[in-house]
């Protein structure tokens, strides 16, 4: 949950009670994502681990984001959106290996891969390439000896298998994509012989105890929770979003295009009720696929563009967009100098981009504009908990949801195992109503 919707509060909360949280550092300033450091450091200690999103469009800002992590010793990435991995993604996974005094390999910096593809998690499960140990070699970032162990790690132990889920997906299902991930492990694992084992988790689509159930029953060493987590009380987002999305069903869910992989045709998935965004976001990408310059498009286009999305002439737009290129990646704003249809595309990734700082402001005057990330996971959590006390916002907290979901999950495994037995089991129970954190302490003391 990019833009610090997985916000610290959130990471905290789910750090304290022994769970893992990650601060949503992807579309985040620098500046911004230095202050999370400094609130997670200067707490209480917890489990937490940042955000490390490919950055295909703005190679500069993933290197930067490297630099940052490195600098202040985070030590934990969940790497998110990658098809082909990363000379900053391998740089931060090997910085400062080593052997230790009894001879094994030590690696201070842990990955964990966000994959819904085969090949991909293949790439994780893999030592780094060797291009990227010989340049981090020449650059004098690894010493030929630190390569060399390099060569016998996996970029990640962990990589989380991520189903049907919001924002960036393939909408892959998750009982067929889960399997096969573990089959791939297993053979991955049996051709490097790693010293530690891989793990493969879950995300995408899990919101009900049933869901979390079945994701550990096909062999999940864990779960990950996105969409009902940015419905919940710590969630960095406005009351407005909370509101919407405690109200969205399963359907209530469209494709639209990513802002951040916009050229490359990338979508996303969002929450389409009580929005325009999915049609107005495609209908850009429609434009940046039809013409070469924004000149090109028909005048009454323009005019509703201008109107509708923008509110102001697209010059204007520009000039503030180029102003931000220059500070952050100067190459995009020359770039766009001197390509009329690189300048449209930049433009167009403008409006994508606020229209998901939108509503975390809570711009009621952008509500049509909100570009909300969701997976139909939203809308089982919302039938699951209707009628009961997480029906309402305000009553979502994140630790109580998950505990939920946990306990849940041993229940119903625990009823299945009965019914294996050939017991007969009451469908009633079958039925995990949600409970309070008072009523679920005795499960997690």
């Amino acid at each position: 949950m990019a833009n610090g919707i997985s916000s610290t509060q959130l990471a905290e909360a789910l750090g304290l009670a022994g769970m893992l949280g990650f601060y949503g550092a992807a579309g985040q300033p620098l500046e911004e994502v230095e202050k999370a450091i400094d609130r997670v450091q200067s707490g209480p200690a917890f489990s937490c681990g940042f955000n490390l999103i490919n950055s295909p469009s703005e190679p500069a800002l993933e290197t930067a984001l490297v630099d940052l992590y490195l600098r202040r010793g985070v030590r934990l990435i969940e790497a998110s959106a990658y098809i082909n991995l990363t000379l900053p993604l391998i740089r931060f996974r090997t910085a400062g290996i080593r052997r230790n005094a009894a001879g094994e390999i030590e690696v201070p910096n842990r990955v964990i891969g966000k994959v819904s593809r085969t090949e991909v998690a293949t790439r994780f499960f893999s030592p780094p390439e060797d291009k990227f140990l010989k340049e981090l070699v020449s650059r004098g970032e690894l010493t030929p000896d630190q390569a060399g162990l390099a060569s016998k790690i996996p970029v990640a132990e962990d990589v989380t298998a991520e189903g049907d889920s919001g924002g960036h997906t393939d909408n892959r299902p998750l009982v067929n994509l889960l399997p096969t991930i573990i089959a791939l492990r297993d053979r991955l694992q049996e051709r490097h012989s790693y010293s530690a084992g891989l793990r493969v988790g879950a995300g995408g689509g899990i919101a009900t105890p049933e869901a979390a159930a079945a994701a550990f029953m096909m062999g999940a060493a864990y779960i990950v929770t996105g969409s009902v987590n940015q419905a919940c009380v710590e969630a960095g987002t406005s009351g407005i979003v909370k509101k919407l999305l405690a109200a969205a069903e399963q359907a209530d869910v469209a494709m639209a295009a990513a802002a951040d992989m916009f050229e490359m045709g990338v979508k996303v998935q969002i929450l389409k009720r009580g929005t325009m965004f999915a049609m107005r976001a495609n209908k850009l990408y429609e434009y940046y696929r039809a013409y070469n310059s924004f000149g090109e498009i028909p005048a009454e286009m323009r005019a509703v563009l201008e109107r509708d999305y923008f509110r102001a002439p697209f010059e204007e737009i520009w000039g503030g967009t180029r102003e931000f290129f220059l500070r952050r990646d100067p190459a995009q704003a020359e770039r766009a100098d001197r390509d009329p249809r690189h300048k449209m595309a930049l433009v167009f990734r403008w409006y994508l981009s606020q229209s998901s700082r939108w509503p975390l402001a809570g711009d009621e005057s952008r509500k049509l504009d909100y570009q909300v990330w969701c997976g139909p996971s939203m809308g089982a959590f919302n039938e699951w908990a209707k009628g009961s006390f997480l029906e309402q916002p305000e009553a979502r907290d994140a630790v109580t949801v998950a505990h939920n979901l946990l306990a849940g999950a041993a229940a119903l495994t625990r009823l299945h195992a009965l019914r294996c037995q050939g017991i007969a089991v009451a469908p009633r129970l079958a039925r995990q109503e949600p409970q309070t954190r008072e009523q679920l302490s005795r499960f997690f003391a």
